[in-house]
Order: C-alpha cells, then sequence, then structure tokens
C-alpha cells in the first residue's frame, strides 16, 4: 500500500503563496494609508468634480482610510475589495473633501478586479459602470464645471485601468496553461526514454533465455550434456537481467552526473554483449579500430544500446548467423556496425518482433545529431550502422 499524503502537506505551496500575497497587499494597504497623510502628498489625488472644497473632518479621514485600507484583502476578495473602495471613492467626490493620495487605492482596486476576478466580471464591470454614471449626474447637479467630455475621458481611464487587469489575468492564464503543456511533454518524453530503455534491456535478455531454451528443450533428448549447458546459459542470462534491470533502476534513481557516468554502461560494456551473445549461441565477432577516448554518457549509452539492439535482432531473426560487431573510433565520431549473415527474415523468427526496437534507437541517436541506417544487405543478411559525433564530457 502506498502512504497517503495529508492534505495540508499538499496544499502548502499554494499556502504559502496566498500568505505571501496576503503579506503584501497589506503591506501596500499600510503605505498607502500612512502615505495620505503626509502634507506634502495629500494633495496628490483625483479630483473629479472641481467642486469648492469642504474641509476636512473626521468623516473625511474616514472615507481615506476607506479608499486605501481594503487593498489589503484586494487579492483575495478583489470584488469587495472594489466595491468598498469606490463607494468611499464617489462619497469622497460628492461631499468635495480636499483631494487625497489615498485615492489612487481605486485604481489599484480598478486594475486587481480585472486582474484576479474569477467570476461575474461583465457583471462586476457594468456596476462600476453604471456607479460612474451616478456618480457624473450627481456631481453635475451639484454644479461641476466638468463637461460630459472630461467625464467620459476619465471613464476611458478607468477602462484602460481594468483592461490592463485583463490583460494581465489572460497572460498568466496562458503562461500557466504552457507550464501545464511543458510539463506534459516533459512527462512524456521521460516516458518514451524510460519505455526505450526496459525495451533495450528486457527484450535484449529475454531474447537470449528463449533462444536458449528452444535449445536445450532440442536437446535433451538426443545431448543431455549441452542441455545442462543451455540450461546454465539460461540461468546465467536471467542473472545478468535481473542484474541490468536493477542497474536501469539505479540510474532512474540516481542524482547527478557522477551517480549517472558510474550507473550507464559504455563502450566498454560491448565486450559483454558479445560475449552474451556467444553464450546464447550466436557466432560473434568484435572487432573494434582506433584509440578509444571517454565519451559523454549519452554517447556512450547510445552506442552499448545500438549494439545490443542490432545483436538482439539477429538471435531473435537470424539465429545461429554469423554476425560481426565493428566499432571505429573515427575523428569526431563513432562509427559502429553490426551486420549477420544469412536471411534476416522476421517470418522465421524463433522470437515475436514488437518492431519497436529500431525506431527507438532511430530518435535515440537523432537527439545526439547521428544517423542511424538498419537494412537487408545485397547479398543476404542484415545491417545495422550508426554514426554517432563526440560530445565534450564536461
Amino acid at each position: 500500500m502506498f502512504a497517503r499524503v495529508p492534505l495540508a502537506v499538499r496544499s502548502w505551496p499554494a499556502w504559502w503563496r496566498a500568505r505571501q500575497s496576503s503579506v503584501k497587499d497589506g503591506a501596500l494597504a499600510a503605505t498607502l494609508t500612512a502615505l495620505a497623510f503626509v502634507p506634502t502628498l495629500s494633495v496628490i489625488g483625483a479630483q473629479l468634480g472641481d467642486l469648492p472644497r469642504r474641509p476636512a473632518d473626521a468623516l473625511a479621514v474616514v472615507l481615506t482610510v476607506a479608499q486605501a485600507g481594503p487593498l489589503a484583502l484586494r487579492s483575495r476578495h478583489p470584488a469587495a475589495c472594489l466595491a468598498v473602495i469606490g463607494t468611499a471613492f464617489a462619497v469622497h467626490q460628492t461631499l468635495c473633501y480636499p483631494p487625497t493620495f489615498a485615492s489612487i487605492g481605486f485604481y489599484l482596486a480598478l486594475y486587481t478586479a480585472g486582474a484576479h476576478q474569477p467570476r461575474h466580471r461583465r457583471t462586476l464591470a457594468a456596476a462600476v459602470s453604471a456607479g460612474y454614471a451616478a456618480l457624473a449626474v450627481v456631481l453635475s447637479w451639484w454644479g461641476s464645471a466638468n463637461r460630459i467630455s472630461d467625464f467620459l475621458a476619465f471613464y476611458l481611464v478607468l477602462v484602460v485601468i481594468w483592461m490592463a487587469g485583463a490583460g494581465m489575468r489572460r497572460w498568466r492564464a496562458e503562461e500557466a496553461e504552457r507550464r501545464r503543456l511543458g510539463a506534459l511533454a516533459a512527462g512524456a518524453d521521460e516516458r518514451a526514454r524510460i519505455a526505450r530503455e526496459l525495451h533495450d534491456v528486457v527484450t535484449h535478455h529475454v531474447t537470449a533465455i528463449v533462444v536458449q531454451a528452444d535449445a536445450a528443450q532440442f536437446l535433451v533428448g538426443t545431448a543431455p550434456e549441452r542441455a545442462g549447458q543451455g540450461l546454465a546459459a539460461i540461468s546465467d542470462t536471467g542473472r545478468r537481467a535481473l542484474t541490468e534491470l536493477r542497474h536501469l533502476l539505479g540510474v532512474l534513481e540516481a542524482t547527478g552526473d557522477d551517480a549517472l557516468t558510474a550507473r550507464t554502461p559504455g563502450l566498454g560494456s560491448i565486450a559483454d554483449l558479445v560475449e552474451q551473445a556467444r553464450v546464447s549461441g550466436q557466432p560473434v565477432e568484435l572487432a573494434e579500430h582506433g584509440e578509444r577516448l571517454p565519451q559523454a554518457v549519452d554517447v556512450e549509452l547510445a552506442a552499448y544500446r545500438v549494439v545490443q539492439e542490432a545483436l538482439t535482432n539477429a538471435i531473435k531473426h537470424a539465429t545461429g548467423r554469423p554476425t560481426r560487431v565493428t566499432v571505429h573510433h573515427r575523428a569526431g565520431h563513432l562509427d559502429i556496425e553490426v551486420t549477420t549473415d544469412g536471411s534476416a527474415s522476421v517470418a522465421g523468427s524463433a522470437v515475436p518482433s514488437g518492431g519497436r526496437g529500431l525506431d527507438g534507437l532511430r530518435r535515440r541517436i537523432q537527439l545526439l545529431n547521428g544517423e542511424l541506417s538498419a537494412g537487408a544487405r545485397p547479398g543476404g543478411g542484415f545491417s545495422v550502422r550508426a554514426l554517432i559525433p563526440f560530445r565534450s564530457t564536461a
């Protein structure tokens, strides 16, 4: 049974982000409220009606705080924040109190509603528009010298602020969607990579076991000693398969380049592959030309998988046919060729073919800017050849 992660643990990142947002909003509200009572800044603010000013009193202080304090809740309750600040702004303008720096809170609340309000956005925008129209009518009735064009210009400013918030909301949604699609693509790539590794490991050893088991079954009545050798080979191949599966799991769990390098098979392990194929009854010759130099982990692993897949196909489709593995260490790239004599027809295979090995191998080589070619030879048999560019080991 898998242990279930407590809900509190799973929701910790979201809680922490909400906590940080609340702290920032509270700091913004406190700062704006304090600045509203600084004498040099108190005269900076919206003055919509241009009516004779009324001296500030206790109600003016309350309305000033009401235009800045609710910003502490702007991220969690944007509609309520805009409603309180908008009402305080309208009353402050209607009662003709002196301008206040706290009126900036109305613009911030409007932007926040455009950016964070999740539902009923059109209803909220209509309510703000209706409230502003009512405020314009009241100010005109009180004797404001502003014309309709002046009120419309201020309304257009409010529309621009709202649209800026709405644009930020769309950008965040698109960014979240890009991250989600990127995570899905990365997960698919990782699953494909793991599937290729499992295919290469499991198919190679299971194919050898099946061929050895068929041969041992045939030799039981005719050559018991050779049958015993075949059974021993099966046991040895099974142990190798388990070892390499554990090795693969170690690679998947490894963290850091050093751990990955230590656990990944490379060019030095090709001789082991050839020996395993020989134990399975496949006559294989190995020839290596040039000086072997240390390569990057992915280059070493790709070379190993090329030989492994080619030998697996030879055992499956051309059992007992002579096979040659040739590795050339050339200037700037590896040249690996595996050829098998005789027919490479799948119809005569001892083991069914899934057809995924060469395709996965070709994708692996292409990721390294290399080339892979595989096909029947003109004189019969089959050939697999890979050109893998060198990469820095740094």
